[in-house]
């Protein structure tokens, strides 16, 4: 049974958090703004919701959050580099710092 996935920003905590139907924290990912620069610091899913696409979803909510914003992305998270190559759709985000 595949868990339902809400993702929110967690902005008091300078972060996106997924959780489960019950408010489990499945996973997150840390950020810092940076004026009209967000950064993507570190992406974590907790083991037991890894293979579950848990990180796919904050990643795409919160590019889809910095695009409606204005805002340029700098991935400095592995997992947000890789995922950028991956979804080109959002190239037009990064930040050449």
């Amino acid at each position: 049974m595949e868990n339902e996935i809400a993702i929110t920003d967690a902005t008091d905590a300078g972060r996106y958090e997924a959780r489960d139907a019950d408010g489990n924290l499945m996973g997150f990912v840390d950020y810092k703004r940076f004026g009209s620069v967000i950064a993507f610091r570190h992406a974590e899913t907790l083991p037991e919701y890894q293979g579950q696409g848990v990180a796919s979803k904050i990643a795409t909510k919160s590019l889809n959050d910095a695009r409606d914003a204005g805002l340029r992305v700098r991935p400095a998270c592995p997992y947000y580099q890789d995922f950028l190559k991956k979804h080109t759709e959002y190239a037009d985000l990064v930040d050449a710092e």
